[in-house]
C-alpha cells in the first residue's frame, strides 16, 4: 500500500505529542468514494490533554487530505474485534505499518462475531423498516421517503452478508443479487432499494410497488443470517 507523504508528517506530529507512547501508526483502506486517507494509531493511554494536543493538528491534517486518525490504547483494538469484526476486520485485511511494530500480528476476527454482528444489523434493519411503515399513517408518500432512507443502510447491510462467506461482492447490485440467491428470494426484491443510494426521489406508486417485496426479503434475510454457519 502507497503511503502518501502527509502520513509521515501525520507520524512526525503524533510523536511530538505521544513520544514514546505512541506504539504504531497504520495506514489502511478508505471507504469508496471518500478521497481522505485513514489512519489508526496506537497508544499507550490516551488523556484528554493528548486530545487537546491534537486538535490543533485535525484542520492541517485535513487539509493534506487525510481523515482524522482513529485512536486505540494498547490491546484495545484486540479486546474490541468482537464488538466491530467488520470495520476493523477491514482494517486487519489492508493496512500497511507506518511506524512501529505491526499491532495485529497474530490477530484475525471470528467467523462468529461477524455472524453476530451481520444479525443485529439485518434485524435492526428490519425493525425500523416495520416501525417506519406504521409511521407513515398510510401515506404513500411517507412510504417512499422511508425507502430512500434505508437503502444506504439495505446496501451497507447486503455487503456485510456477503463478506461472512469471506468475498466481496463489489457494487451493491453484485451484493443483492448474491444476497437474493442466498436468502431465495425474487431477484430485484432488494437490488430495486439498493439502487435507491443517492436517489432524492421516488414515486408514491413505485414505493408501494416494491414495499412488500422488500419486507419479505428483510425478513427472510434476517432469518438467513441467524442460521448462518461458517463452511
Amino acid at each position: 500500500m502507497h503511503i502518501p507523504d502527509a502520513v509521515h508528517a501525520l507520524d512526525r506530529d503524533l510523536r511530538a505529542i505521544f513520544g514514546d507512547r505512541l506504539r504504531s501508526l497504520v495506514v489502511y483502506a478508505g471507504i469508496a468514494g471518500d478521497d481522505r486517507t485513514p489512519t489508526l494509531a496506537v497508544v499507550d493511554g490516551l488523556s484528554a490533554d493528548d486530545l487537546r494536543a491534537c486538535v490543533g493538528r485535525v484542520a492541517a491534517w485535513d487539509d493534506a487530505g487525510l481523515s482524522t486518525p482513529l485512536f486505540v490504547a494498547a490491546h484495545e483494538f484486540e479486546r474490541s474485534l468482537d464488538a466491530f469484526p467488520f470495520e476493523f476486520g477491514a482494517i486487519l485485511a489492508d493496512h500497511a505499518v507506518v511506524s512501529g511494530a505491526d499491532p495485529f500480528t497474530g490477530l484475525r476476527v471470528d467467523p462468529s462475531h461477524l455472524r453476530q454482528a451481520c444479525e443485529v444489523q439485518a434485524r435492526s434493519h428490519l425493525l425500523h423498516l416495520r416501525e417506519g411503515f406504521l409511521e407513515t399513517r398510510g401515506r404513500t408518500d411517507a412510504l417512499a421517503e422511508l425507502l430512500l432512507r434505508s437503502a444506504s443502510p439495505l446496501a451497507a447491510l447486503l455487503q456485510n452478508v456477503v463478506r461472512l462467506e469471506d468475498s466481496q461482492a463489489g457494487s451493491a447490485d453484485a451484493a443483492a443479487a448474491v444476497v437474493e440467491r442466498k436468502v431465495g428470494v425474487p431477484p430485484g426484491s432488494l437490488a430495486h432499494i439498493a439502487r435507491l443510494v443517492g436517489r432524492k426521489d421516488l414515486s408514491s406508486d413505485d414505493a408501494r410497488r416494491l414495499f412488500p417485496a422488500y419486507l419479505d426479503a428483510v425478513q427472510r434475510l434476517a432469518a438467513y443470517v441467524d442460521k448462518w454457519r461458517a463452511a
